[in-house]
């Protein structure tokens, strides 16, 4: 599944116990974490060492994933594929150092206030680590799962932004989010398994776009809209890099 990448790190862990497996998110051996992931587990699937078995997308069960199944969700080298999202490295932080337990915070408070979290707040979900809450905040944002602004406060963390974009998300039974772009928008409902309704502006003709999440179904007004997907050359984070060029349009000739 490597062949011919270079731009993918690879390191191996032996898990003997339980406590190691529930601090390293092994659920059966083996285990592929992608940045710090398991992108084969189900939602609840507990931690442990016990043998792990894989469904193919052919209903085939063997003793570990595909190499088709590894190229998916290893992504796409290089290219505009890794712009949106930590360069295509995906959006959840690292369990160690108190990456993950702070990213969360700060997403339950987007989601459920709509604003990033006090500092108190942060630095109750950084004291099990024994790491100041700030510490932890340069980091996330060093690998990119957040942005901060020169004082330190939280300006954005993906797929919620702190000051006002185009992009708004209504969500039901809950507040009114601002998203960093089109994509994030559409991700908000679904990461919350929520319903929601988001509305955006065509850039070109300054035209509404309105998308519903209802019942696990979604409508799109007006039906021709679509999702631009491009980024600048160059490297840096996804909200200058990427962000400005992931917008709504109503069709595909303003996109």
């Amino acid at each position: 599944a490597l062949a011919g990448r270079t731009d993918v790190e690879r390191t191996e862990h032996v898990v003997d116990d339980q406590a190691e497996a529930e601090r390293r998110g092994m659920h059966g051996s083996p285990t592929l974490l992608v940045d710090g992931h398991d992108p084969f587990a189900a939602p609840g699937t507990a931690a442990g060492v016990s043998c792990r078995l894989y469904r193919g997308t052919d209903g085939r069960v063997g003793g570990a994933p595909s190499v088709a199944e590894l190229r998916r969700v290893l992504g796409t080298p290089g290219g505009v594929d890794r712009a949106a999202g930590r360069a295509g490295q995906g959006r959840l932080a690292p369990i160690e150092g108190g990456l993950r337990a702070v990213q969360q915070a700060v997403l339950r408070s987007f989601a459920t206030t709509g604003a990033p979290p006090g500092q108190a707040e942060l630095e109750a979900a950084a004291e099990p680590f024994a790491v100041p809450a700030a510490r932890v905040l340069a980091e996330l944002a060093t690998e990119d799962f957040l942005t901060l602004d020169d004082t330190g406060r939280i300006r954005a963390a993906y797929p919620f932004s702190a000051t006002a974009t185009e992009h708004v998300v209504q969500i039901a039974d809950g507040p009114t989010v601002w998203s960093m772009c089109a994509i994030d928008a559409l991700g908000i409902p679904v990461m919350l398994g929520a319903d929601a309704v988001v509305t955006s502006t065509d850039p070109v003709t300054g035209d509404p776009v309105r998308v519903e999440f209802t019942g696990g179904k979604t409508t799109w007004q007006p039906t021709t809209a679509v999702v631009y997907y491009g980024a600048r050359p160059g490297t840096g984070p996804a909200a200058a890099v990427c962000c400005d060029y992931l917008r709504f349009f109503t069709d595909r000739a303003t996109a």
